[in-house]
């Protein structure tokens, strides 16, 4: 839609082109509204895309996120998505040195198998009973939880009778998971993996009276009512490609190139002004819906900043052509990247390293997690490349927060990527830089992201990938009846920020889209 051809009226606006926002206009579209679509970038999909980042290799990888497990089956289903999502069969692989030997403990691959590595590693059948129990938990917690992501939103005593269950209401909702973790779990490499899903992309301890890292946990287990983290077929483009497909199959307009510079509004009707290569035009509607960071809606409408949000992960991309062997002599390379591999990620070890952090140092022993996409899902390599048994690697460390990159962002970067591979090459048989491939230009095909980077790509509020703190997912002062509301009546949320948003899930597209056709 070019600038110059005036003013344009429709029924919705929607600012950003990401997977919240393009589930936001399938919805609206296939009820029969006018949809325009403004993305500032020349392509849809912002964090959720697949792209070809090595110069000359036929790769094509998550760039940002990369696993689906909030992703609704009825937003699948309402939308008709062509888009297949493959199950893990191996839950995780944490590798460790006890008694000066390598071994490690692998979740998956059936109950016999995981209760023989708890086994293995710890000497008896405690841990894996604490585990059963607790997992039993929180799949319980989540069969109830996660379909009241697309209702509207419960009051806290609704979900609390909701859960009907006390003890874990307040194991996750009312006293730090530290407190639990410690009080089921005995040994320290089992508290640390537990610990990890209350810390992904967030900065916090196990004891955070702020209960940040419990509405990180609880967001990390209750995916899909199961808590299984699916790989998107063809990449996580796939799913935004499908999204866009939907969208404008249903008539919705996409305009990539058309950056949303101000929105006016009366509470009826609405004006966005954008910027195009070729100058300003306006864009009319009755509705807006803002698929951007609470900070962004701030500056788009002249409202008070919210507070400031803070990243707190490294991102690395890396192709090899080949997986690395492994020390424990137990552990099949394919069966260990399949799943989440763990580094450095005991208790004590991330209770140190966030104490690091805090204190403004990187973390002397980062830790991470990696997965294999390739294992899973081969379709992202060219035909050469996986004939040839190439592989990927996605790597996210924990504990990085943003500020530790402000005096020298390309400095720093530099070296806690050294250090963070220099943790996971203690655990392989083989220096990972013999594996990793190179690109046309004989540079070593590998990529890492700090939260910096990832507010100058994407805009991301100080790299933060849920655009600011999580929130409960229940009604709160002020939250609106989805969770989307603003302070105008017809302006709404409908990215990460949004209540119960964060993950790659299409939720508050889906909530945003709803509003507007229950208001109707």
């Amino acid at each position: 839609m070019p600038a110059d051809e005036g003013t344009h009226a429709y029924d919705a606006v929607i600012v950003g082109g990401g997977h919240n926002g393009l589930v936001a206009a399938a919805y609206l579209a296939r009820a029969g509204r006018s949809v325009l679509v403004l993305e500032r970038l020349d392509h849809t999909g912002g964090a959720a895309v697949s792209t070809r980042p090595f110069a000359g290799v036929e790769a094509r990888l998550s760039r940002y996120s990369y696993l689906v497990s909030l992703l609704p089956r009825k937003i699948l289903r309402d939308l008709g998505l062509d888009l297949r999502l493959s199950s893990r069969t191996i839950s995780s692989y944490t590798p460790v040195e006890r008694d000066g030997r390598p071994t490690g403990l692998l979740v998956g691959g059936g109950e016999q198998r995981t209760r023989e590595a708890f086994a293995r590693l710890t000497g008896g059948e405690r841990e894996f009973e604490a585990w059963q129990r607790f997992y039993g938990m929180t799949g319980r917690v989540a069969q109830r939880v996660f379909p009241t992501l697309t209702e509207p939103l419960p009051t806290r005593d609704e979900l609390r009778r909701r859960i009907d269950d006390d003890s874990a209401w307040r194991t996750l909702f009312e006293e730090p998971i530290g407190v639990a973790v410690e009080e089921n779990f005995g040994d320290d490499l089992v508290r640390g993996v537990v610990l990890t899903d209350a810390l992904i992309g967030t900065f916090a301890d196990a004891h955070d009276p702020s209960l940040a890292q419990n509405r990180c946990f609880l967001y990390h287990v209750i995916g899909g009512g199961t808590g299984d983290w699916d790989v998107p077929v063809g990449g996580m483009g796939a799913l935004t490609d499908a999204l866009a497909a939907a969208a404008r199959a249903a008539g919705a307009v996409i305009a990539t190139g058309h950056e949303a510079i101000r929105i006016d509004t009366d509470g009826r009707t609405a004006e966005v002004t954008f910027r195009t290569a070729d100058g300003e035009g306006v864009a009319v509607a009755r509705d807006v819906l803002v698929n951007a960071s609470p900070q962004e809606l701030a500056v788009l409408t002249g409202g008070a900043a919210p507070e400031p949000a803070e990243g707190a992960q490294l991102k690395v991309n890396m192709l090899l052509t080949r997986l690395p062997k492994l020390r424990d002599p137990d552990a099949d390379p394919r069966e260990a990247f399949a799943g989440t591999f763990h580094i450095a990620e005991g208790y004590r070890q991330l209770a140190t390293a966030h104490a690091q952090a805090a204190a403004g140092e990187l973390p002397a022993a980062p830790p991470s997690e990696i997965y294999c996409h390739s294992l899973t899902d081969p379709t992202i390599l060219g035909p050469e490349l996986a004939g040839r048994g190439y592989q990927t690697l996605t790597l996210f460390g924990l504990h990085t927060p943003a500020r530790l990159f402000d005096r020298d962002n390309d400095g720093v970067r530099e070296e806690l990527l050294k250090a963070t591979l220099a943790q996971l090459d203690a655990h392989l048989a083989e220096p990972l830089a013999d594996c990793l491939a190179t690109d046309a230009d004989g540079r070593p095909c590998i990529e890492a992201k700090t939260p910096l980077d990832l507010e100058r790509d994407l805009r991301l509020p100080g790299g933060n990938i849920f655009h600011r703190a999580l929130s409960w997912p229940y009604a709160q002062q002020d939250t609106g009846r989805w969770g989307v509301e603003t302070a105008h009546a017809n302006v709404l949320l409908c990215g990460a920020g949004a209540v119960r948003g964060g993950g790659v899930s299409g939720v508050p597209g889906h909530n945003a889209a709803m509003a507007v056709l229950e208001r109707d």
